[in-house]
């Protein structure tokens, strides 16, 4: 038998049942290009919130993983893929990892 969640658990599983059907909806309504534009809108809110807490290594952060995600793309505009497959192969692992706040 399992034990009863506790609140914050059944705060993360509302957040995180919530994410995916807001990230379902977007899919549907705007395909591929909605899911991004959902997905930036999310991590904006959590900058703004992050930097209001005082956290401000959040936004030079970001603007590194942006400047990372250009660069793979303009090499492999350019032919070489090898970077676009390291960053796509490493997001994969990545993210399919359990989050173990559930």
């Amino acid at each position: 038998m399992t034990r009863p969640l506790t609140s914050v658990e059944r705060s993360i599983q509302g957040r995180n049942t919530w994410l995916q059907e807001e990230e379902r909806k977007a899919i549907e309504s705007r395909g591929e290009t909605g899911r991004m534009e959902f997905w930036l809108r999310v991590t904006r809110s959590r900058i703004a919130k992050d930097v209001k807490a005082g956290r401000n290594d959040v936004i030079p952060g970001f603007t590194s993983v942006c400047r990372l995600f250009k660069l793979a793309i303009d090499k492999r505009a350019e032919g070489d893929a090898r970077l676009w497959n390291h960053l796509m192969q490493y997001a994969k692992q990545v993210l399919e990892q359990p989050d173990p706040r559930n």
